[in-house]
């Protein structure tokens, strides 16, 4: 089954004192991937959020297995900070937080977004059926506050999600890990580019690990 919604997206443009508002409409639908799991396809950036050949399975082999697990492996500890770029439809936040609160992992999450997606397409991934039900729940009731500020999903997770451009993100605080989710360079250039792995990078641990 394939959702078409439109959003209204609203630019600001500061090439003079005042602020001008330049009205963007951008369709998002949802698309069924190989292993039955859901992504969306954005029709402006012209890509998935996920790869077609698996949402579900490149979230778990590339972000939870080869990132965070990996991590744990190298770096063990109970206490774990993550930074996402490009937080989308929540898949890897939601992995993340479901191994961490079956394995009494505190976790502090931070992931960027520019344009976030609202309440209504966060409950239509179906990703609940990939994490347990307390975390699922917890969540999708809590995200619009997550856009505000940190919320507490449960005794061991927490998360915040900002919503600005990469380049705008200031914190004062360092990663363990950053999860580099942003589109392929083939439609978002700006996204790989130099000064942009820089900005990125500086909110990294020394040593410590970038996935992508």
């Amino acid at each position: 089954m394939i959702w078409v919604k439109r959003l209204l997206r609203l630019e600001a443009e500061r090439q003079r004192p005042e602020v001008k508002l330049v009205a963007t409409i951008i369709m998002l639908e949802f698309i069924t991937t190989a292993d039955g799991s859901k992504t969306i396809y954005n029709s402006e950036v012209g890509e998935n959020y996920h790869s077609r050949n698996g949402a579900l399975q490149e979230s778990r082999h590339v972000f939870l297995g080869a990132g965070f697990e990996y991590f744990l492996t190298q770096y063990p500890s109970q206490q774990v900070s993550v930074l996402e770029v490009g937080f989308g439809t929540g898949l890897n936040f939601l992995l993340t937080a479901d191994y961490c609160t079956q394995n009494q992992i505190n976790l502090d999450y931070e992931g960027i977004e520019a344009y976030p997606l609202n309440e209504e397409f966060m409950g239509g991934t179906g990703y609940n059926e990939y994490v347990t039900t307390p975390v699922w729940d917890n969540f999708l009731k809590q995200y619009p506050d997550s856009l505000k500020g940190t919320i507490t999903l449960n005794a061991f997770c927490r998360l915040h999600v900002a919503n600005c451009k990469l380049l705008d993100f200031q914190s004062d605080k360092q990663f363990d890990m950053i999860y580099f989710d942003a589109f392929a360079s083939a439609h978002q250039p700006e996204m790989w580019d130099e000064p942009t792995i820089e900005h990125t990078i500086k909110f990294m641990k020394h040593d410590e690990e970038l996935v992508k």
